[in-house]
């Protein structure tokens, strides 16, 4: 299961970004952590700058500017739960490095001398997403959080689990396949799609919770 877009370059601007992002953060303390908050987070914030308009090369660039931030904002102790969730925090952090994006490319457009051929639904585009307390950025967060703590928590099922276990699952749950096509497809028995869904699903049911608890 993967939200992953197929450009043939976006395998290679992931790493990329990822490599810059940990040489910019290099003389910081605890690289693994931050190396592991890119990895939980890079999808979400990628996946919301994908869908605010920005380019791929432009969602990267979001992304990397937005942990920057938090990162930055952690060492100096400015982030406050008691003024609100994490959940909320970053996506304001993520919504202003999207505006910084658009911006960019306004200004890149108009020095070259571009004319501005679709200026008009990129700026709509960029005082939705620019309004703290608009529905548009809310909706979309909302959604690709739920999204990616799903995806999350299925990458750690996958760890935790049989391969047969996980593909009986993911071909019953997540693609959604009858009970039938499962046994036929993967020769295996309706007691064991039963109870690969079962077992899998209450493990996926934990580590979401447990997700939540540490995220919101």
């Amino acid at each position: 299961m993967s939200a992953e877009p197929r450009e043939p370059d976006f395998r290679e601007a992931y790493q990329r970004t990822r490599k810059s992002l940990i040489e910019r953060l290099k003389n910081w303390e605890d690289q693994k952590s931050w190396d592991e908050f890119y990895k939980t987070y890079w999808r979400l914030i990628y996946s919301v700058a994908i869908k605010a308009g920005l380019r791929n090369d432009e969602a990267f660039d979001a992304v990397q500017e937005t942990i920057l931030s938090i990162a930055k904002q952690q060492k100096e102790g400015k982030y406050d739960p008691e003024k609100g969730s994490f959940k909320a925090w970053l996506m304001n952090m993520t919504r202003w490095r999207i505006t910084d994006q658009f911006r960019k490319r306004k200004k890149d457009t108009a020095m070259a001398g571009f004319p501005g051929d679709d200026d008009s639904r990129r700026t709509a585009t960029l005082d939705r997403f620019e309004d703290p307390k608009g529905p548009e950025i809310e909706r979309v967060w909302d959604a690709e959080w739920n999204r990616n703590l799903m995806e999350r928590g299925m990458e750690i099922v996958k760890t935790r689990v049989s391969p047969k276990q996980y593909q009986i699952f993911d071909c019953d749950v997540v693609k959604g396949w009858s009970a039938n096509k499962v046994k036929t497809d993967l020769g295996v028995s309706i007691a064991q799609v039963y109870l690969a869904k079962h077992r899998v699903g209450a493990i996926l049911k934990k580590e979401i919770q447990q997700l939540e608890k540490q995220l919101l």
